[in-house]
């Protein structure tokens, strides 16, 4: 499946990060750039130290507004940015390490926005579960009451 049907012809990624997720994010970056798949930078802008919170909610606001489509941000053990990300009412951030978890996420939980663990992935895992969150489907049924559940209190 290509992104396009994933996502639809509009897709534009936006990326944040901290200092600790800076140099997978500038990676990130480049696995986008190869597949001419725009995108929107949040910051930060290098590795000197900086708060993930500020960065995610920028990154947040942008989705929430349809700036961006869906999200990619990095901090070293990407919880941070994932519990700031998932402050906002329409954000379903997932942290993800692994290509299943990542699958799942997208696939079960409809998440929108990719949270990383900068210090803890290779740049080879990176690019694996960043193409997998860009290319499986959201597959509804079952899942579409438990995500709108999510979107409401019960």
């Amino acid at each position: 499946m290509s992104v396009n049907e994933t996502f639809g012809d509009s897709l534009k990624i936006g990326l944040a990060s901290d200092h600790a997720g800076y140099e997978l994010k500038e990676f990130v970056k480049s696995v986008l750039e190869k597949k001419n798949i725009p995108y929107v930078d949040y910051g930060t802008d290098s590795s000197e130290s900086a708060n993930y919170a500020v960065f995610g909610h920028k990154l947040a606001e942008a989705v929430e507004k349809g700036e961006v489509q869906k999200g990619i941000g990095i901090c070293g053990s990407g919880t941070g940015i994932n519990i700031t990300l998932n402050k906002h009412a329409g954000i379903r951030s997932a942290l993800c390490w692994n290509e299943e978890i990542t699958r799942l996420a997208r696939a079960h939980n409809d998440a929108n926005v990719l949270a990383l663990p900068g210090r803890f992935l290779s740049k080879e895992d990176a690019e694996k579960i960043t193409n997998i969150f860009l290319h499986t489907p959201f597959e509804g049924g079952r899942h579409q009451a438990r995500v709108n559940a999510i979107r409401t209190k019960n």
